[in-house]
């Protein structure tokens, strides 16, 4: 199941300036409610999903739970397959702003740490997919986190 998508917004930058990141939607099933797991990010301590660059030899899902652990010390089952695509601005340490496109990977929580790498530089927060899209600023990602069903991924 891949989400209606809404076209990537790069419109200021060269498509083929564009980085790829892999990102995580944590969440977790409660009597039949789906929550996803939000973190705020270091700089600016607004509201996104766990995402980072490829690593090498890991799959892009693989890189998005590594993530997930980094950013918000979450283990769990990661899905293989992308369930949708959001595109942002990253601010460099440079000062410049890099066109990133970030593909996400549904990861179904089974614990939570409160001993992780960057326990110290973030705030995470379980919340429904309605509120979770309502945090964020990217509306691709908004429209991934509302629409996103776990039941659909087989």
């Amino acid at each position: 199941m891949f989400i209606k998508q809404l076209p990537p917004q790069c419109d200021s930058i060269r498509k083929s300036d564009a980085r790829n990141q892999f990102a995580a939607l944590c969440y977790r099933v409660i009597e039949n409610r789906v929550e996803v797991l939000m973190i705020t990010t270091r700089r600016s301590r607004r509201w996104i999903v766990p995402k980072g660059w490829p690593m090498d030899g890991m799959t892009p899902a693989e890189c998005a739970a590594q993530e997930a652990w980094e950013e918000a010390g979450v283990r769990g089952d990661i899905h293989e397959r992308c369930v949708g695509m959001f595109s942002y601005g990253k601010l460099m340490d440079t000062g410049d702003v890099v066109a990133c496109l970030a593909m996400v990977y549904p990861v179904r929580v089974r614990g939570v740490s409160d001993d992780f790498p960057e326990v110290n530089q973030r705030r995470r927060k379980w919340c429904s997919r309605k509120k979770a899209a309502r945090l964020v600023m990217e509306p691709e990602l908004a429209r991934i986190l509302r629409d996103f069903d776990p039941r659909s991924l087989g």
